[in-house]
């Protein structure tokens, strides 16, 4: 075992920047809670609450008459924006 010795000024400033960087990531966990995907709707179920076909929402989401988020291929909406609708 290698014991390394460092002055008590370096070591609060690293511990400083270190509960720093602790909080900044609670921060932004934080941040997402409000945008969980399980409060938002795939297409399945937007075609089967709308009783439209794939096709119909996909015109719908052309047009700009739908609002919708997409991550990599997968297409979410927002319960209000069918509501809206």
């Amino acid at each position: 075992m290698e014991v390394i010795s460092i002055e008590r000024s370096t070591y609060e400033e690293l511990q400083a920047s270190f509960n720093s960087f602790v909080a900044q990531m609670k921060a932004m966990g934080s941040r997402g809670k409000d945008k969980r995907l399980g409060e938002w709707l795939v297409h399945q179920d937007m075609c089967r609450i709308l009783n439209i076909s794939p096709r119909t929402l996909q015109t719908l989401r052309d047009n700009g008459t739908l609002a919708y988020s997409q991550i990599e291929r997968k297409i979410y909406y927002k319960p209000e924006d069918v509501k809206t609708l």
